[in-house]
């Protein structure tokens, strides 16, 4: 999975994704080449439902369905 800036360059790709206790840990390269491990914990996840609003929701749910714009 890779994650890109808004000028469309690559900012990291995530090669991992797994569970660590109550952590969520996120491994791979930024930039393409610095190796990094990103962990989510379950403090920062209800942070982030704290932001989510009903329309976001829909979105995120329907996203895996949907094409990507090419610009």
């Amino acid at each position: 999975m890779k994650i890109h800036a808004a000028d469309k360059s690559e900012l990291m790709q995530v090669s991992k994704i797994e569970r660590k206790g109550n952590d969520l840990v996120l491994k791979g390269k930024v930039y393409g080449t610095m190796p990094m491990t990103a962990t989510l914990t379950p403090e920062e996840a209800k942070n982030f439902l704290k932001l989510m609003t009903p329309k976001l929701a829909l979105f995120l749910l329907t996203m895996p369905f949907r094409k990507s714009k090419k610009d």
